[in-house]
């Protein structure tokens, strides 16, 4: 799952990266074939260096809502068929049934990046038809959405799991699967999928990591 997400990063790109396997997807692209990629911590942070002398809000505010930001990392506890993350609550917000994590800038990182690539394992618990709370917006209920409430960006482009990738349809941006890793059966992804996933005419297989890749991982 790191691997691939770091592979969607690009060199001389800026990236935002939120917490957990996020932060550690981007790590390891900088370490790999992207050595001019700037990170950015949604903490305040350029390159793991502090920067924000105002703080991380300021801080997000210059970067996102400046529009300089190609790429936004995020993990998810859960994320539904248009993409949209849940890092906020499961059930009722009132009275839900668990709290999470939190928002963090997810919301910023959602809305301001060029586009985003979402984490999280693949689990039928965690991909739901639709959010218990949308703390980040991905198409919200259709390809349209993004545009008519004024979010810039793409939205995610990736959703990359513990068992392949899903990609939005550009007619529906509902999310389709694309890619699976290396003896990961569609069946097996569809079983841990909550609603009926559409499947590429055509499902790649990711290439598995390289050494190079593996080491710079564990030495991050």
């Amino acid at each position: 799952m790191l691997v691939t997400a770091a592979r969607l990063l690009g060199d001389g790109e800026v990236c935002v990266a939120g917490c957990g396997p996020a932060r550690r997807a981007a790590r390891l692209a900088r370490a790999t074939h992207a050595p001019g990629l700037t990170v950015l911590g949604d903490d305040g942070t350029v390159d793991g260096v502090p920067a924000a002398t105002a703080g991380a809000a300021e801080f997000a505010a210059y970067w996102l809502q400046g529009g300089r930001v190609d790429v936004g990392l995020l993990a998810a506890d859960q994320v539904d068929a248009f993409g949209n993350v849940n890092t906020t609550v499961l059930g009722e917000y009132d009275e839900p049934t668990a709290r999470l994590s939190g928002a963090g800038a997810a919301a910023e990182i959602a809305t301001g990046a060029g586009r985003v690539v979402v984490l999280l394992p693949h689990r039928l618990s965690a991909f739901v038809e639709r959010v218990d709370f949308v703390t980040a917006p991905g198409a919200l209920t259709g390809p349209l959405d993004r545009a008519q409430v004024g979010l810039r960006g793409a939205g995610p482009v990736a959703v990359v799991t513990d068992l392949g990738v899903l990609r939005p349809d550009p007619a529906t941006a509902e999310l389709v699967l694309t890619e699976v890793h290396p003896g990961v059966s569609v069946d097996r992804v569809r079983a841990e999928t909550g609603w009926p996933l559409e499947v590429a005419d055509e499902v790649g297989v990711t290439a598995p990591p390289t050494a190079a890749e593996v080491a710079a991982l564990r030495a991050g």
